[in-house]
């Protein structure tokens, strides 16, 4: 317990500063004052030291931070694009030896003069080894991990009631139901177990693609300390010589990218969640290896089919579908005010539009800034779909700074069947619009006869009167309506085959000659 507070103090004493400094923010000085104005670059040099804290304070708070990157419900964009350059550091201190883990997980199965290191992270070493006469990779969890990963999550839960004390309403709904997020998502990338299964799971999904390879599990040799698997070999995916000698291009390889994730995500519903460069690498057969499976997770059924409703209410513009598609997803609350959350996705879909160039970050960006006056989430699995999105499209924009990421997606979706293409849209909603107005024209008949049955008996009269006092014959603006009409017909004509239209639009110039001069006459 002693060592429980003693953390609790140290943590809290490092990030005193940066509470006060957010407070100064609020009121300049701490409990009056007016509100300060921060500049941007302020604000980055901020995230940056709250970086470089949690990279000082362990592999918990590395974690705490990526899972902050993909969580814009709860910091700026500003923290939002400094956390996510956690994703490649190691910290110095590497605590104790993980060839010790090697010797208690695999005995005599392996011999350890053969180890050798490939790879560090903040949560495990990788190492390579002789196997049976073959060279097999080891992913090893650091020694002595787990304890002190399980103190530092009580450590935050202790300083979450802390936290909301300070933070607005909105920011505190967000964090009070990140605060268990964090833990499921820490714990399960600590267990090899379940990633070994999942990465099983997705290379068979994938066994029928030759465009991508995925290492192979050797079960009997892998436990909740130690995965075992295939070693395969490839060059960095933003290496400079990457594509060198390769049947495959940069943007082929980032449209590859793109559909391999769409396809474990809303297809098969099992999806790694981590495409950063550093997992990811072209083989000398040109296929996309993919690496580190401890950042990854399960869609259901409904979960898919509530990801494919948002997109598809985000290509229709349909601002209803879109809050019903982020209240299946519990990112809105179900008793959250409709009227009020359309008002605001309808500003979101202008601003959009109104752009000459959209990205999938940008939508997230302006989604969530527009509705920060609404309590509102981002559910574990829905926050690794957005954190596929944004890493895998600035992986894409790297490897082709010209790349339509939102493009492939939906051509991806139709080809899929996942949505409709735009004549299908097309044709639902005018079946849609139809079906609304079938009963007021099943009335029409009924008043069209009651207003004729008027007419005869003389109670109803028409009068119109010319304006601003010119009168115009009744053959003269025919002439000039069936111009019109003409003109219309050889804009349709000019599909065909056959140069109709000509002959057409010959007619509706005489058509209009007819009425220019007689109106000139008259």
């Amino acid at each position: 317990m002693n060592g429980l507070i003693r953390r609790y103090l140290v943590v809290l004493f490092r990030f005193l500063p940066f509470a006060l400094a957010f407070l100064r923010d609020r009121r300049r000085f701490i409990l009056f004052g007016s509100r300060r104005q921060v500049a941007d670059e302020k604000h980055r040099q901020r995230a940056e030291q709250i970086r470089d804290t949690m990279l000082e304070l362990g592999p918990a708070f590395i974690k705490v931070g990526q899972v902050l990157s993909t969580r814009p419900d709860i910091v700026p964009p500003v923290y939002a694009d400094v956390f996510g350059t956690l994703q490649d550091e190691v910290p110095e201190d590497a605590g104790g030896d993980p060839k010790q883990v090697v010797d208690e997980a695999l005995g005599d199965e392996l011999d350890r003069s053969t180890l050798e290191p490939i790879a560090g992270g903040s949560l495990a070493y990788v190492y390579t080894a002789d196997y049976r006469d073959e060279r097999i990779a080891l992913k090893v969890r650091r020694p002595g991990l787990k304890p002190e990963i399980e103190r530092d999550l009580r450590v935050v839960r202790g300083l979450i009631p802390l936290v909301s004390l300070f933070a607005s309403e909105r920011q505190q709904y967000s964090i009070e139901n990140a605060a268990a997020d964090f833990e499921d998502i820490i714990l399960n990338e600590l267990d090899f177990d379940r990633e070994g299964a999942i990465m099983a799971d997705i290379r068979e999904n994938f066994v029928d693609d030759d465009r991508v390879v995925i290492p192979d599990i050797y079960e009997h040799l892998s436990s909740e300390r130690v995965l075992a698997m295939e070693y395969l070999t490839g060059r960095k995916i933003t290496d400079d010589d990457a594509f060198d000698d390769v049947d495959v291009t940069p943007h082929e390889m980032a449209t590859r990218i793109i559909e391999v994730y769409l396809k474990m995500g809303l297809v098969d519903g099992v999806f790694h969640a981590d495409p950063h460069p550093g997992n990811l690498a072209v083989t000398d057969a040109g296929r996309l290896l993919l690496f580190d499976f401890g950042m990854s997770e399960r869609l259901p059924a409904t979960g898919q089919e509530d990801i494919i409703g948002l997109y598809r209410a985000l290509v229709r513009r349909d601002v209803d579908d879109l809050v019903d598609a982020l209240i299946a997803l519990d990112v809105l609350e179900p008793h959250v005010n409709r009227a009020e959350v359309s008002r605001v996705l309808e500003l979101v879909i202008e601003n959009l539009e109104g752009r000459s160039e959209i990205t999938w970050r940008m939508i997230i960006t302006e989604l969530t800034t527009m509705l920060r006056d609404f309590p509102f989430r981002i559910p574990p699995d829905v926050m690794l779909l957005i954190r596929v999105g944004t890493v895998g499209e600035g992986v894409c924009r790297q490897l082709d700074p010209e790349f339509d990421f939102l493009a492939v997606v939906r051509s991806f979706l139709v080809e899929q069947g996942l949505i409709e293409s735009e004549l299908d849209a097309i044709i639902e909603e005018t079946w849609t619009d139809i079906r609304r107005s079938l009963p007021a024209l099943a009335r029409v008949p009924s008043r069209f006869d009651r207003t004729l049955y008027r007419l005869e008996r003389g109670e109803l009269v028409v009068r119109t009167e010319p304006v601003g006092g010119h009168r115009m014959g009744d053959h003269d603006l025919g002439y000039a309506v069936l111009a019109g009409a003409l003109v219309v017909a050889a804009a349709i004509l000019t599909f065909h085959d056959q140069p109709y239209e000509l002959p057409v639009l010959a007619v509706a110039a005489g058509f209009l000659l007819v009425y220019l001069v007689r109106r000139r006459l008259s």
